[in-house]
């Protein structure tokens, strides 16, 4: 077996047929590890062929270690449900595989934000390692933004084509996970003794918004850059004040 699909799932009935039928020319076999969906996820991901394994939730890291740990492959393309591989993408895995895999792979990755591409606001490329040998590799991090950590020496080679990112279908799902996402980096920092103090409260989000918007060109994705940078701001007063709130309590 050369080349393992893994994807962590809950509630994703609206992506996951997207997501696995982008990847059946490329994959050997196609690993889902889902958290107790209470929608279709489940039941799409089965007619489409993959394997479906439940555990309940610990953490992002944790929850795909473990689905990597189900498959047999050598290399694993790990995608989220909301992903797929585009076509041009598709094409240079197949290449890779045919020219035999070595090291690991990265992409970049264009996010549809609610029917917008976003190329700008620091969104995109967004470069991803997803294609790595197995043994080699493992997510870290408790809390949210995992990152995968190669072994020593192995390189990374960028692959053309785009990794899309369905992120949002509405800017109130934004809403919810851009807050949900800044107590978990709160409290992240607090188990790290990071302080909060009030200038950061007032100043980051401002920070943020000049940033994202005008410095990192968010305004040429019209509206759809107007409301990320509005949000990202939002976000990053609310983790701060979390934190401010944890470091007083001690929790």
């Amino acid at each position: 077996m050369e080349l393992s699909v893994v994807i962590i799932t809950f509630n994703e009935e609206r992506n996951i047929a997207r997501c696995i039928t982008s990847v059946k020319q490329v994959a050997d076999e196609v690993i889902v590890v889902d958290s107790g969906s209470t929608d279709n996820t489940v039941q799409i991901a089965k007619e489409h062929g993959a394997q479906v394994t439940h555990r309940d939730w610990t953490n992002y890291s944790d929850q795909k270690n473990f689905a990597n740990g189900l498959a047999t492959g050598r290399y694993i393309l790990s995608l989220d449900a909301d992903e797929s591989v585009s076509e041009q993408l598709r094409h240079s895995i197949l290449e890779a595989r045919h020219a035999g895999l070595h090291g690991a792979y990265s992409m970049a990755r264009l996010t549809n934000y609610c029917g917008t591409w976003v190329r700008h606001g620091g969104w995109y490329p967004d470069i991803k390692v997803r294609l790595f040998p197995k043994e080699k590799a493992r997510w870290k991090g408790e809390h949210v933004h995992e990152t995968l950590q190669l072994d020593l020496g192995v390189g990374t080679t960028l692959l053309k084509g785009d990794l899309l990112h369905y992120s949002f279908y509405s800017v109130e799902q934004h809403e919810r996970q851009a807050e949900h996402f800044a107590g978990l980096a709160a409290k992240a920092m607090h188990a790290r003794n990071k302080r909060s103090s009030r200038l950061r409260i007032i100043f980051s989000p401002v920070s943020r918004f000049v940033q994202g918007y005008f410095f990192r060109g968010g305004f040429l994705d019209g509206g759809a850059g107007f409301t990320i940078a509005r949000i990202s701001a939002r976000a990053k007063r609310l983790k701060y004040t979390e934190l401010a709130r944890l470091n007083r309590e001690g929790a």
